[in-house]
């Protein structure tokens, strides 16, 4: 019965990651190169086209990006997006405005094909912009297939006037 339950498990991943666009080996090889090519991909001055088909190659079909935020009243909310929402409704804002983002720590758990990697990172409008105009966690899980690694989740909450960044996510890797 257990072997049966694996095959299961096994056919639906196996279908899941051979439905993917095509990504460039560099991008998928490592999670390092992966989770470089996430914030290389969103990432341009105003008036520059991101590579959204890079973008959509990186992710596993089914993943998920997740935003949460706290409302003026305090209220904290989240909401669930595919990668194709979030390219239909971010991708405009950061095209038409310019939008960098970068990591500036992280820490990182793994385990066989799992990967946790916990990505503090600072946005800015331009790239040479003194300070950024918002910080914040990326949670990012990423799962390998044993020839490339793909983005399965991507959960992320920015700093505000009453939630800080801790010191220690703002320091080296782990």
């Amino acid at each position: 019965m257990k072997s049966a339950i694996a095959l299961l498990a096994a056919l639906a991943v196996s279908q899941t990651f051979a439905q993917q666009p095509a990504a460039s080996v560099s991008d998928v090889s490592t999670p390092d190169a992966l989770i470089r090519a996430v914030y290389e991909v969103i990432s341009g001055p105003a008036g520059k086209k991101r590579d959204w088909n890079r973008m959509r190659s990186l992710f596993a079909e089914d993943a998920r990006m997740i935003v949460v935020a706290t409302r003026p009243s305090g209220e904290v909310i989240h909401r669930t997006m595919k990668v194709e929402d979030y390219i239909k409704q971010s991708g405009p804002f950061l095209e038409e405005r310019g939008f960098f983002e970068r990591e500036v720590a992280r820490r990182t758990e793994s385990f066989g094909n799992l990967v946790h990697a916990w990505s503090t990172y600072e946005a800015r409008m331009k790239a040479d912009d003194e300070k950024p105009f918002m910080r914040g966690i990326n949670s990012i899980q990423l799962v390998g297939d044993g020839k490339r690694w793909f983005v399965s989740t991507i959960f992320w909450q920015a700093e505000d006037a009453k939630l800080k960044l801790p010191d220690k996510y703002l320091k080296g890797s782990g």
